[in-house]
């Protein structure tokens, strides 16, 4: 019967943990779903703030080689990410594209000019820091004119700003909600064992003695937990690019470590923590508040 009864009880035990670390991994599945979707976010503001060009116009009498001096000026500047050379015949071609119409046959000249397409680093990517840059190319005097969408600019950062703060603020009550699901979750499993801890407590065990193993599972809770939900997330990862290929220019792999490292982390900090306060609260309860 003692037999039965203990087999019965480690049972129960072995339960509650694996519910506590599949309810952990699911609390740590939801943060690095919301990290990921963080740093696509950032990864996505970067992109459309590097895919802003700035023409460039030349003036028609420079030589190409003085055009291709310039664009090495413009590749050393620690504002500028990259620079294209579209010399006439290429805007002409271009620009036919777009019109459906070879116009250069129709006027029988090409009446473009060569130009400089610039793009600029995200950091740099607002209309301050364009017009310093605009007023400093004017001063060049192969640079006839400089041209950007002014309104384009403003728009987007003022709409990728709002967009950001939604996520941070979303971000900062889920991470809370989070730490409250996994803390309760703690200390259910916790609660479970708080007649084996009152009885330690009873036959001298020291509190340093009795909270060090259940500290030790916390851990390796948080940890299992932390695994689970990465695991998840690369398989969420792999069909999320699998259904929508142009993911992938967001993709950063240095990113998604920190994210991978900090899910880890957060399930350890979290797990450990809980753990340490409700291992002290039945320390410290009388034995007829067990019942309770």
């Amino acid at each position: 019967m003692e037999e039965f009864e203990a087999s019965a009880s480690s049972k129960k035990v072995k339960t509650i943990y694996i519910s506590t670390v599949f309810g952990i991994a699911m609390v740590l599945l939801m943060i690095g779903l919301l990290g990921l979707i963080l740093v696509h976010a950032n990864n996505l503001s970067r992109y459309v703030k590097e895919n802003i060009v700035l023409n460039i116009f030349v003036d028609d009498a420079a030589h190409e080689t003085d055009v291709m001096q310039l664009q090495k000026q413009l590749d050393a500047n620690l504002m500028v990410k990259q620079t294209q050379y579209v010399g006439k015949e290429l805007a002409a071609r271009n620009l036919q594209k777009d019109l459906g119409e070879d116009f250069v046959k129709f006027l029988g000249y090409n009446p473009l000019s060569q130009s400089l397409d610039v793009y600029l680093k995200a950091d740099y990517a607002n209309n301050k820091d364009i017009e310093k840059f605009k007023a400093e190319l004017l001063k060049n005097p192969l640079v006839k004119e400089v041209k950007y969408q002014q309104s384009l600019v403003d728009q987007m950062n003022q709409n990728l700003t709002s967009i950001s703060l939604i996520i941070l603020a979303f971000a900062s009550i889920f991470v809370i909600l989070s730490v409250a699901l996994i803390n309760n979750t703690i200390r259910l499993a916790i609660y479970s064992q708080r007649f084996l801890i009152k009885s330690m407590q009873l036959v001298g065990a020291t509190k340093g003695f009795i909270r060090k193993p259940f500290l030790l599972y916390g851990i390796w809770h948080g940890l299992l937990g932390g695994l689970i939900a990465i695991i998840i997330l690369i398989g969420s990862l792999y069909l999320a690019y699998r259904q929508v290929p142009e993911l992938v220019f967001l993709q950063d792999y240095t990113e998604f470590g920190i994210v991978f490292l900090g899910v880890i982390g957060i399930g350890v900090f979290i797990s450990a923590f809980s753990t340490f306060l409700a291992v002290n609260k039945f320390l410290r309860l009388k034995i007829y508040d067990l019942y309770r």
